[in-house]
């Protein structure tokens, strides 16, 4: 047999053979989307005082003017209501001032329980390393919480939130902090009942959390999993 034949045929037939699991891998691993232009709140809603949020230096700059109520600027994109994600991977890279406190929320929605405009559903990662707070950057608030700092927060940081299934797993500059799978029975306290993976998925938010604390994202990104 010609040799040049055979390995010509031979690459042919690997080409073949590969483009089935090429096209399954481009279906499964979805692109990265930018949440968030550098330029302005395009794409974002806030659910309630709206002065808390504003881009500054390209960044969004969270910090609640309201004495008495947090604030949280959801996604939304060209509609008027959040966008829904359901397995996803979220990276997010803030920096805070010293002693602010501020959330990634995801799996949430606009509603909220109490006067104070805490959000009713979903889950927390906690952006506060402040030394009064109980619940470190990189807990998952109140499921999963972090008692000692993993990273000064008044520096750039980024952290990353997988939830693939009932599991949440999150990072913080490459340092897992959470693996937590939703157990089928869950208990939570009453007024944290809503603290659920949502079966339809939910949206994604950030906290104003008072008018003592800033907190800065200067990137949002998202990749929706299969």
């Amino acid at each position: 047999m010609n040799t040049s034949n055979f390995r010509n045929n031979a690459v042919l037939l690997l080409l073949v053979l590969s483009a089935p699991l090429q096209a399954v891998q481009h279906a499964s691993a979805q692109e990265w989307r930018e949440l968030f232009n550098g330029m302005d709140l395009s794409g974002w809603k806030a659910n309630t005082d709206p002065a808390a949020f504003a881009v500054v230096d390209g960044a969004i700059r969270a910090r609640a003017t309201h004495l008495q109520h947090r604030s949280h600027l959801f996604y939304v994109g060209s509609e008027s209501e959040p966008e829904l994600f359901k397995n996803f991977e979220l990276e997010v890279i803030a920096r805070g001032e010293p002693g602010s406190n501020s959330g990634v929320f995801f799996h949430t929605d606009m509603e909220t329980r109490d006067k104070v405009l805490h959000l009713k559903n979903g889950y927390e990662v906690q952006l506060n390393s402040s030394p009064k707070e109980k619940r470190k950057t990189g807990s998952l608030y109140a499921v999963v919480d972090l008692a000692e700092s993993v990273v000064d927060d008044t520096k750039w940081f980024t952290v990353r939130v997988r939830v693939d299934g009932k599991r949440i797993q999150v990072w913080v500059d490459d340092r897992q902090t959470v693996d937590y799978t939703e157990p089928p029975e869950v208990n939570r306290p009453p007024e944290r009942s809503g603290r659920l993976l949502r079966e339809q998925g939910g949206a994604i938010s950030l906290q104003a959390h008072d008018e003592g604390s800033t907190f800065h994202f200067n990137s949002v990104r998202i990749r929706r999993l299969p």
